[in-house]
């Protein structure tokens, strides 16, 4: 178990918090932020810590005869309460992803199946879409390259609202499809694929970008002919030289394309220096729950048999159709446990 003295010093340190900002001294916002991040681990100290009184105050009941009966009777509900009062209070100690809070880009690009996987690509985009839906986030398009039947080449959106990478994050890595396609007539099943690619959004403290280091090109934008097509050049193209990165934004406004573009490039910079930083820390973990291995095989839907598999937890749901409609909290909610336990596990080794 966690060392009472750790307790100790979180507790101490949420009532220095709590005392600072009831004083008004110090950066507050700072101060709140680092408040709001301790507040569920000391919630989770005191409700294991008055667990502990409850147990010792009933066998201290066991010697009083007029008490004996009722501690009896409460001392086993008490104990057998503490492993999970224990279970999660190690969550809550287990280090946090800074990211986790941050909003979210979205990517997604169609693998290998021509024009079925580029169909695949968009139903996967309106899976997500319907999933920020039930969240109450926002999702939305940055950049979007779609096909003459329907499908997508490359969709780039961004997504905002309440603990977005920590649930989207999972969503890294290769998604399999097996079915018929609209454009097979002979009723033969298909595979082929689409990568997804999450990545938390950069802040401008993240990132800095030497002026230098980039390429600015303006273009035409395509539209979808007739009146539509674009006649001034306000798509943009920013290529970050040290990398290669290269970022497009087709919006009307190049004002606004310039900032889309630039905001994209430090977010995927940012990632980049993530990767390498994890990389450091553990060679072995590409094959662990959102390592964000965008060439992993991390998820299959097989459309005949109606059922979608996640290979990294061995997970099977039958119910494709509403993992479809946006139906995501079981799996991710699984992939979360599980990338836990690996963390305790590391944790008590």
């Amino acid at each position: 178990m966690v060392p009472l003295e750790r307790l100790e010093q979180i507790t101490r340190r949420f009532e220095f918090l709590e005392a600072q900002m009831a004083e008004g001294s110090g950066d507050i916002s700072a101060l709140a932020k680092e408040y709001a991040d301790i507040k569920p681990v000391v919630e989770q100290i005191r409700a294991y810590r008055r667990l502990l009184i409850d147990i010792d105050d009933a066998e201290d009941m066991l010697g009083d005869p007029d008490m004996k009966a009722l501690a009896e009777e409460e001392l086993p509900e008490l104990k057998a309460a503490l492993p999970d009062a224990e279970h999660a209070l190690q969550l809550a100690l287990l280090p946090k992803d800074a990211a986790d809070a941050r909003p979210a880009i979205l990517e997604i690009r169609p693998g290998t199946g021509g024009d079925e996987a580029a169909l695949f690509a968009g139903d996967l985009l309106r899976m997500y879409q319907r999933y920020c839906e039930t969240r109450g986030w926002k999702l939305e398009i940055l950049e979007e390259n779609a096909t003459e039947l329907g499908g997508i080449k490359e969709v780039v959106a961004h997504i905002k609202g309440e603990n977005v990478f920590a649930r989207m994050k999972f969503e890294s890595g290769v998604h399999r499809v097996q079915r018929v396609p609209a454009t097979e007539s002979g009723g033969r099943i298909h595979t082929s694929a689409a990568t997804v690619a999450v990545l938390p959004e950069a802040e401008d403290v993240d990132v800095q970008i030497d002026a230098q280091d980039i390429r600015i090109d303006t273009m035409r934008a395509s539209g979808s002919g007739g009146q539509h097509v674009n006649t001034t050049d306000s798509a943009v193209r920013i290529t970050h030289l040290p990398t290669g990165i290269i970022v497009v934004s087709s919006e009307k406004s190049q004002h606004r394309n310039r900032e889309i573009a630039m905001q994209v490039l430090k977010t995927r910079l940012f990632d980049l220096e993530r990767q390498r930083i994890n990389d450091e820390r553990a060679a072995d973990r590409a094959g662990q729950v959102g390592s964000g291995d965008r060439s992993e095989r991390i998820r299959t839907y097989n459309f005949p048999q109606g059922r979608m598999t996640d290979h990294r937890i061995n997970l099977t749901l039958y119910k494709l159709d509403q993992v479809m409609a946006g139906d995501l909290d079981e799996t991710i909610d699984a992939l979360t446990a599980d990338a836990q336990a690996t963390a305790l596990a590391e944790m008590e080794a």
